[in-house]
Formats: structure tokens, C-alpha cells, sequence
């Protein structure tokens, strides 16, 4: 089998972050996402991994490269436009050929891997095996309709009122067929090519089997930045804690045991409590970092409180007078206090920001 993760997309629902940065390298618990996407699927023994890129495609081959690090060999294939999943796998059938794959978006989080999901499928006659996950909020997902066999009745992409709470989960797997069915649907009213009209094409041949799998573990799609916090709550409570050989501790700081401090940092009269994870070579400096919080590598953190949170690199938060939670804070950016006079509120906020004052 081969692997397809899906990296084009411009994130704009975690605007301002993905102005400068695709949406999948975003970390989750110091990790990012599609990091997280590669790992899943070598451990289900898959070696070949085609990434589907577009306007963040630059970013990701720098970040990503020729897959080395994980053992696995990574090509890269262009998107020259958003035109829907479907269109995504028909582009890609040079890299794929007739060979059965697993298909990955890779903005999403799911608990426990994918071995099983690969084993059953490689294993099986069935065409495709599709993942579902029984939401809150179906209608802004693809949604599985069920027979009382369990075989599937119907899907539709975004339905205004869904007729099930399954929503499809951005993992499938196909055989060849599917490339039979892309050709043979329509664009929808998005002007793109669906997964869910290719699937449902499948579904309704009789000498075609797709198989509905029902996730029963937790899983996010990291579409928005209460996602993002979400995801990364979920994998910090995973996360195996542990602290690096060189890093520095004074004795008056507290350093949990659900806590992991990578190379370089400096803990200093300061309290971290976990699950929590703290990248290399940041300074925390009487600060307390309070659990399910996530700083990045070279951030300095000083004076101040931060809980349930995630700050990206290269940033500092200091002399804050009020706890900062609950947020997202983006790559060299600098929170802080000022006692200059005239005393006010000083900022440069991008494009869809959004700011709580308490």
C-alpha cells in the first residue's frame, strides 16, 4: 500500500496563524500536525507517501523534506488549485497507480493510529474502507447514512440537515476503482470535486464493496483555533512526559510529572504543571505554566501566567498582569506590559485577529 496525505488548503479559519504558515505545520503538543499524519501512517508499515501541496507547498517540502527522518520515502505532488478531494486523488494517480492506498488529510488528529484500519483493509476485497465518527455538529462535515445492516445508504457532502450524526473522518482508503468513479462524477455547487460523490458512486455498484468503520476514540479536525486547543488537550493527556539531559532547573522552581522540557531549556523560580510541553532552548523565568499549555522551541516566558494554551516559536509573553489562557499566540510574536506613560493598551493585531481584555 501507498500513502496520500492531503497538504494544500489555505487554513483560513485559523487566520491570522496560516497568513504565514500552512495550516498543517501548526504544532499540537510541540508536534506538528502533519508530523503527527506521517508517523501514523509508517507505523502502519506503509512506506511510500505522496503529499499533495499547494500555495504552502514551498514551507512543507522545507519542513517536511524527502521523509528520511521517519524512514519513509515523501514525494511531492502540486496542486495548482483547491478543487476538492476527489480531484486531489485524481491528480495523484501517477504516484499511486493501481496500488490500494490510504488517504490522510492532513490537518487531522485521531486517537490510536491507523495499524488496524490498514491491516483490515489489506487484507479484505473490499474497493474502500471509510472512517466515521458520530459528531455534534454533522452538518459541517461529509455525513454517512447507514442501512440497518450497516452498509451505507448515502453520503452528502455538508448537508443543511443531516439525516445522521456520522460524519466522515478524514481518512479513507481505495483500490483503483476509485479513479473509475472520479470520472464519472460531476463538480458539486462548490465547483469542486467531492470524496463523498466518488464513495457514494462506489457504494451503488453492486460488484463494489465499501466498508464504514466507526471510530470510537477521540478525533479533531483542526479547522479552527478551538480545535487546535482541543487537539492539543487530547495529545498532551497522551503524551509520554520526560525532561532532557541538559536542561536547568533551579531549586526553587516545582516541574510536574506530566511534563516534558526538551534540550536547552531553563526552568527558573517558576511552576509548571502538567500535561504541559515545553520546547528547546526556552527560558521560563518566575512564570507558572499551568496544564494542557504548549510553548514552542525558543520562547521566553517570564513574569507572568499561562494556562491551556499554545504559544509557537520565537515568542515572548512577560510582565503580563493577568493570566493568559484559552489562546493562541503565533510565531516572534512579543505579549507584554509597559509602564511608560500614557498608560494604555498598545498592539499590532493582523488581519482576523481577535483579542480579550479583561
Amino acid at each position: 500500500m501507498k500513502g496520500l496525505i492531503l497538504s494544500g488548503g489555505k487554513g483560513t479559519r485559523l487566520y491570522p496563524l496560516t497568513y504565514t504558515r500552512a495550516k498543517q505545520l501548526i504544532p499540537v503538543a510541540n508536534e506538528p500536525v502533519l508530523f503527527r499524519v506521517i508517523r501514523a501512517i509508517r507505523d502502519a508499515g506503509i512506506d511510500e507517501i505522496g503529499i499533495v501541496i499547494g500555495d504552502t507547498g514551498p514551507e512543507v517540502r522545507e519542513t517536511v523534506g524527502d521523509g528520511s527522518r521517519w524512514g519513509v520515502k515523501i514525494t511531492y505532488i502540486p496542486q495548482d488549485r483547491p478543487s476538492g478531494l476527489a480531484h486531489a486523488v485524481k491528480i495523484s494517480r501517477d504516484f499511486l497507480g493501481d496500488d490500494r492506498f490510504v488517504m490522510f488529510l492532513g490537518d487531522n488528529v485521531i486517537q490510536g493510529g491507523i495499524n488496524t484500519l490498514i491491516e483490515k483493509f489489506a487484507d479484505s476485497e473490499w474497493n474502500s474502507q471509510i472512517v466515521l465518527k458520530k459528531v455534534a455538529n454533522p452538518q459541517q462535515f461529509g455525513v454517512a447514512e447507514l442501512n440497518a445492516d450497516g452498509s451505507i445508504k448515502q453520503l452528502v457532502e455538508k448537508p443543511k440537515e443531516p439525516k445522521s450524526d456520522l460524519a466522515l473522518v478524514g481518512i479513507y482508503m481505495f483500490d483503483h476503482n476509485i479513479y473509475e468513479a472520479i470520472d464519472n462524477i460531476q463538480p458539486s455547487w462548490r465547483n469542486e470535486l467531492e470524496i463523498t460523490d466518488a464513495i457514494q458512486w462506489l457504494a451503488m455498484h453492486e460488484d463494489m464493496r465499501v466498508h464504514p468503520y466507526v471510530h470510537e476514540g477521540w478525533w479533531i479536525d483542526t479547522g479552527k483555533p478551538i480545535d487546535m486547543l482541543d487537539a492539543n488537550d487530547a495529545v498532551l493527556d497522551e503524551m509520554t512526559p520526560g525532561i532532557a539531559d541538559d536542561v536547568e532547573i533551579d531549586e526553587a522552581s516545582t516541574v510536574g510529572r506530566r511534563v516534558k522540557i526538551e534540550s536547552g531549556a531553563k526552568i527558573i523560580n517558576s511552576i509548571i504543571r502538567g500535561p504541559t510541553a515545553i520546547g528547546e532552548n526556552c527560558v521560563i523565568e518566575n512564570a507558572y505554566i499551568g496544564p494542557y499549555t504548549s510553548v514552542y522551541h525558543n520562547c521566553k516566558v517570564s513574569n507572568c501566567e499561562l494556562e491551556h494554551s499554545i504559544i509557537l516559536e520565537g515568542s515572548e509573553v512577560s510582565d503580563v498582569p493577568v493570566r493568559v489562557m484559552d489562546s493562541m499566540i503565533g510565531r516572534n510574536a512579543t505579549v507584554s506590559h509597559t509602564t511608560q506613560k500614557p498608560t494604555a493598551i498598545k498592539m499590532n493585531l493582523g488581519d482576523h485577529s481577535k483579542l480579550w481584555l479583561p
